[in-house]
């Protein structure tokens, strides 16, 4: 019995291994690429040894200043839907915990028909409706969009947490006088702090590197960084390759390192949500 272990073990241990070689390598040559000299990047057989450089940098500082400023755009616009996910995720996650029947059955059902849609299917309606509020190239399309898009997975994912908060609470804080929103304020959210860091990584990853709805609804003033550096693609033909690695890198890292910083809560988050109380 024990030797299949073993072996079931080893199994596991590989297909890991293999999951993250094959995640880990490409973003490992992006970084490393950045640093090489132009004529060491693509050397074959691939050099291990080279002179780091930050020229690849410099030259993205001075070719594509516009650049930055799309990482700006991007960061304002990651805040905001963070935000606003986070928030009415937190409250319809309470709602859909203590109100129970079936016309909140039937939209819990939507929320996850809604959350199937390939988002291509709902850009196109949407355009004209943008359109005529005026809201084409600004960080607020951008913010309702991306805030709108988690909401629906960020609501199932609180109300399992807020289903493992003891209804006993609300009732004693209801005998005090509390109302609903100091309830959701003082009890629930301090309770559910975890899921809420949760459903806060997954709209800042979605919302940092997203590029359909970013192209398709803004131009110049809301640009965000993936539009740059797919328009550095389209430049490859007189283009160094280390500028487009150096932006990668650049556009990267940020997300990784919110990532590493979190992933500690967010696996407790994650796994907090699956075990019920």
């Amino acid at each position: 019995m024990r030797p299949k272990r073993v072996v079931v073990g080893a199994g596991k241990a590989v297909a890991v291994a293999l999951v993250l070689l094959w995640s880990l390598v490409p973003i490992a040559f992006i970084v490393v690429s950045s640093f090489k000299p132009s004529a060491d990047i693509f050397a074959v057989p691939p050099r291990i040894t080279f002179s780091p450089t930050m020229q690849h940098f410099a030259d993205l500082w001075t070719q594509w200043r516009g650049f930055f400023t799309g990482l700006l755009n991007s960061a304002i616009v990651t805040a905001g839907a963070t935000l606003v996910a986070v928030v009415a995720s937190t409250m319809a996650g309470y709602a859909y915990s203590r109100f129970r029947g079936g016309a909140m059955a039937g939209t819990a059902v939507f929320l996850v028909a809604v959350r199937l849609l390939p988002p291509i299917v709902i850009t196109l309606p949407l355009f004209p409706m943008v359109n005529s509020l005026r809201l084409n190239d600004t960080h607020l399309v951008l913010i309702l969009l991306y805030s709108t898009f988690f909401v629906s997975l960020g609501t199932l994912l609180m109300r399992t947490f807020i289903d493992q908060i003891p209804r006993e609470l609300d009732e004693a804080a209801l005998v005090d006088g509390g109302s609903r929103l100091t309830i959701l304020r003082r009890v629930i959210m301090p309770l559910s702090s975890q899921g809420m860091l949760a459903v806060a990584v997954f709209v800042i990853v979605f919302a940092w590197n997203e590029f359909l709805f970013a192209f398709i609804f803004t131009s110049t003033r809301a640009k965000t960084a993936p539009l740059f550096i797919a328009e550095m693609m389209g430049s490859l033909d007189a283009f160094d390759w280390g500028v487009l690695f150096a932006a990668s890198t650049v556009q990267l890292l940020p997300i990784m390192l919110f990532v590493l910083l979190t992933q500690r809560h967010l696996v407790a988050g994650l796994t907090g949500g699956a075990i019920k109380g």
